[in-house]
């Protein structure tokens, strides 16, 4: 049995295997121990495995980066030549990347700027949260600040105390001890010598008046040393005793800081000013340090040791004499003069220190005389002379010394008398050809010639004028040679540039000459196809900046490039009535019509314009010529009828009315026939009118709301019914008309069908958000409040950016979360009106009077045609606004001319308001909003 026992420890005695290495199968390919100091042993080589590989039938694996050269290029192509037209597809591929990933790059970027938006409206940084609470400590008081308590330990940690003892000296317990004895006898020896006494010289006393005396002398001594001027006396002193006290406070107290500041600059000054003595710049700020920590002395030195060092440098004397009083300065500036004569600085300085008007003459007469070609110090020189004529003649011998100063010809020129500015202007032009100053000058001078007065025999008269308008075309012909003779000197001023100019003559009074400028070079460096737009743009920036001449000057120049541009005719226009004088504007309006006589809004604008100034009959006159350029006009026909209306002919209007039902019939004449005939109480006629054009334009949704309304006026609820279901099957889509046929129900008391008509309206226009609002409003009007708020809710998921829904959201909120409502309702539309002028009316409760007008006049500017913004202005004013503050808003109110608001339209409609201006709607309208 032992012998048929395989042997298990035969392998020890068998030869390994040709690649067995041991260890090798747990990881280990060779080892070192304490013993045997030297290299482990060598794993097999690559060969040996690879011959093993072999002997079991396995495939070497082949690494595919094994050959590769890292400096070539991979794959099938590495052994190639890189040509230039691989270098041009590689850029070519490169250049498509670039593309392909600027387009993702856009979206990626979009959509991830959508999910940040996102993120920060869910979850707002702590920071966007407080910023109201913020901006409130604004409002804090010094004492509401100071009653803010201060922060105690709420860790509620036990802080370790201090538990150190210390031994008690003996003298303390002894005097301790003794404090609170009484002494109840008398010493021994003042018994026996009867008390003890003080030993005198020879019996005198003290004399205190002279110890007070002395101790006044000595203060007085320092104080004198303080000062800088001992007295001999010792008993005055230049002290200002009134100052002495403010002198006190000005005295800084430097810290142990800024001291060591001081220093550790006064070591580096001191090196510069020693390694490189010719460095003013160096002397200069050793000087302020100095001054700076108070050492005025040392200052005085360091920069004395400077002007020695520099005295080339024109700054070393300046400050050495900003550093000494006035005296010791001339002295210093005189001394300056003598090395840096050719300084203008320093002689301006020399003359500054001169109190004497005289003085200053004569020290900048002196600096002439050393550098006579100083534009600045002639001009000084000049400003000093109080009589005209010395000026001139400084002026004369000015540009003598100096031909090439512009501003040295043109002073001359404003004090020479017209003809002799003439001369010397001309004397200017030839000495200074690129100056186009002098130019403007020139025209300037023509445009003052042409508004003054001749002498004639019985004394001084006006032109006339025909002379005048002679004088002034010479401005035009001067500043058109003027930039022809520029551009021939190689002169170049770009249009901006002449703009300018043009502006700032229009500013110094010279409108003429900047409409001469704006003529002469409007047109520069503009392409054709550009002109027009460039043009009405440089209008309207100019007309930003106020600068209404450029601005007119620019229109003028364009219309007559322009003539058939209706466009450019409104914008003179407006400009002329914003600006302008009435007269202006009827000279406008009157060139705009015969120059475009197919443009309706043209002669309305005329026609209106004469009907506001009174003369109605020049109104109809314009209307009458509007007829005959459009005889198929709505507008001009309307326009004639309001015309007639408003000046009570009704028989001309009526008339007017039925000719143009004949020529232009159209449904809107249709419609205002219908309106004429209620607005004079003729129903029935109205009706049949209505019934007429119900058959002629079944598609025109107002037919079916004034005959509706015609019908509910009347208490005929079933008739308004039908007309208003006959205009919804022809209408479904005019929001308005379901809207009334709700209130009709609601009227009516049955509110469950305007419940139900809203919804329909609702399924047949939706997104429409006035809907939503009637729901919210009938809702509110029925009682239920909770069901009003579920309607607003579904509203705003369906009308996100309707700024009548959030309104109505922010008022239907309590009181203290309203802020944070208007902040998301300005989030989701930050531009609508409406919810403007909520939140002005939140600063309004707020009493923030300041902050509620500003966002009042913020909302009618984005859209002053809601008249309902208008009327919470007035409302707003009338409480808290001054009489000019009202009247303001009333009159911006009526060159705005607002039309739409769900109050102002009712109001503005209503048959007993008809005729009544825009004023009068506006203080109806303030006073119907609650």
């Amino acid at each position: 049995m032992a012998a048929n026992k395989p042997n298990k420890l035969a392998f020890l005695s068998m030869p390994a295997p040709a690649s067995y290495v041991a260890g090798l199968g747990r990881g280990a390919s060779g080892f070192t121990t304490r013993s045997d100091i030297g290299p482990a042993r060598e794993g097999p080589s690559a060969e040996a495995v690879a011959e093993a590989q072999a002997r079991r039938g396995e495939e070497a694996e082949v690494d595919p980066e094994q050959f590769q050269d890292p400096d070539n290029e991979f794959g099938l192509f590495a052994g190639t030549t890189y040509e230039a037209d691989d270098e041009e597809a590689d850029k070519i591929y490169d250049l498509v990347d670039q593309n392909m990933d600027a387009r993702r790059r856009v979206r990626r970027e979009a959509r991830e700027n959508e999910e940040l938006a996102k993120h920060r409206a869910e979850r707002p940084k702590i920071q966007q949260q407080f910023a109201d609470l913020k901006r409130g400590l604004s409002a804090v008081t010094d004492a509401e600040w100071e009653n803010i308590p201060e922060v105690g330990n709420l860790t509620r940690k036990k802080r370790k105390r201090d538990e150190r003892t210390f031994v008690v000296p003996d003298s303390v317990i002894v005097g301790d001890r003794a404090k609170g004895e009484y002494e109840n006898s008398l010493d021994d020896r003042q018994q026996a010598n009867g008390g003890f006494e003080t030993p005198a010289d020879a019996g005198t006393l003290t004399n205190f008046v002279e110890m007070g005396q002395a101790r006044d002398k000595i203060l007085s001594l320092k104080l004198d040393q303080v000062s800088g001027t001992s007295t001999t006396s010792g008993l005055s002193t230049s002290i200002d005793p009134k100052g002495y006290l403010t002198s006190l406070d000005s005295v800084i107290i430097k810290s142990d800081a800024e001291i060591g500041d001081i220093k550790r600059a006064r070591m580096l000054f001191d090196s510069l000013v020693k390694s490189n003595p010719k460095h003013a710049p160096g002397w200069i700020a050793a000087a302020a340090l100095e001054e700076h920590a108070g050492r005025m002395v040392a200052a005085r030195k360091l920069i004395k040791a400077g002007c020695e060092q520099c005295p080339k440098s024109e700054d070393v004397w300046l400050e050495a004499a900003r550093l000494h009083n006035n005296d010791d300065a001339k002295v210093i500036l005189a001394n300056a003069v003598q090395h840096v004569g050719q300084s203008v600085k320093i002689w301006l300085a020399a003359a500054d220190l001169e109190h004497d008007v005289k003085a200053k003459k004569r020290v900048l007469r002196k600096s002439l005389e050393h550098i006579p070609n100083s534009v600045r110090l002639w001009k000084e020189t000049v400003n000093l002379e109080s009589s005209a004529a010395d000026a001139r003649i400084l002026l004369s011998r000015a540009v003598e010394v100096i031909p090439l100063s512009v501003e040295l010809w043109l002073a001359l020129a404003r004090l020479e008398t017209p003809e002799r500015a003439k001369a010397v202007l001309n004397k200017a032009r030839k000495a200074v050809p690129t100056s186009h100053e002098i130019w403007i000058a020139a025209g300037r001078l023509l445009e003052q010639e042409a508004y003054a007065k001749v002498k004639s025999d019985g004394g001084e008269r006006d032109k006339t004028e025909e002379e005048r308008n002679k004088e002034l075309d010479l401005v035009d012909k001067t500043i058109e040679i003027g930039v022809r003779e520029l551009r021939r000197h190689q002169v170049l001023l770009t249009r901006e540039q002449w703009l300018k100019e043009a502006e700032r003559c229009e500013a110094e009074g010279s409108p003429r000459t900047c409409e001469a400028i704006v003529k002469a070079t409007v047109a520069m460096e503009v392409e054709e196809e550009d002109r027009l737009d460039t043009w009405v743009s440089d209008a309207e920036s100019a007309e930003a900046r106020e600068r209404v001449g450029t601005a007119r000057a620019i229109l003028a120049y364009a219309l007559r490039v322009f003539p058939d541009k209706k466009m450019l005719w409104r914008k003179a226009a407006d400009l002329e009535r914003t600006h302008g004088s009435r007269e202006s504007l009827n000279a406008i309006l009157e060139r705009a019509v015969h120059h475009c006589p197919q443009a309706e809004v043209l002669w309305l604008m005329w026609a209106k314009e004469k009907w506001l100034a009174g003369d109605v009959p020049a109104a109809r006159g314009v209307l009458a010529n509007a007829f005959a350029s459009n005889p198929e006009s709505e507008q001009i026909w309307l326009a004639a009828v309001k015309l007639e209306a408003e000046n009570g002919e009704s028989g001309a209007a009526r008339e007017l009315l039925v000719r143009a039902r004949t020529v232009a019939d159209t449904e809107r004449i249709w419609m205002k026939s219908a309106v004429f005939e209620r607005q004079q109480g003729q129903i029935s006629t109205a009706l049949e009118t209505l019934a007429t054009a119900i058959s002629k334009y079944p598609k025109f949704a107002k037919l079916y709301m004034i005959q509706g309304q015609i019908h509910q006026s009347q208490k005929n609820f079933a008739a308004a019914r039908a007309s208003f279901a006959a205009g919804l099957k022809a209408c479904p889509k005019e929001a308005t008309l379901w809207i009334l046929a709700s209130r009709l129900e609601e009227a009516d008391g049955k509110s469950i069908r305007a419940r139900a008509l809203l919804d329909k309206a609702r399924l047949a226009n939706p997104g429409v958000d006035i809907l939503w609002a009637e729901a919210v409003g009938v809702e509110e009007r029925s009682g239920g409040a909770a069901q009003a708020k579920t309607v607003l809710a579904r509203g705003l998921q369906e009308c996100p950016t309707s700024g009548l829904l959030w309104s109505m959201a922010i008022w239907s909120e309590p009181r203290p979360t309203r802020k944070s409502r208007s902040a998301d309702a300005l989030r989701k539309s930050a531009d609508d009106p409406l919810i403007i002028c909520t939140v002005a009316r939140l600063f309004w409760a707020e009493r923030k009077i300041e902050k509620a007008r500003q966002w009042f006049e913020r909302a009618v500017k984005i859209n002053p045609d809601l008249g309902d913004v208008w009327g919470w202005w007035l409302k707003f004013e009338r409480q808290h606004g001054t009489p000019e503050h009202q009247e303001e808003v009333v009159k911006k109110c009526v060159a705005a001319e607002p039309h739409h608001g769900q109050t102002w339209q009712p109001i503005a409609k209503d048959i007993t308001n008809t005729g009544k201006s825009i004023k009068d709607i506006l203080v109806l309208v303030a006073a119907a909003l609650h």
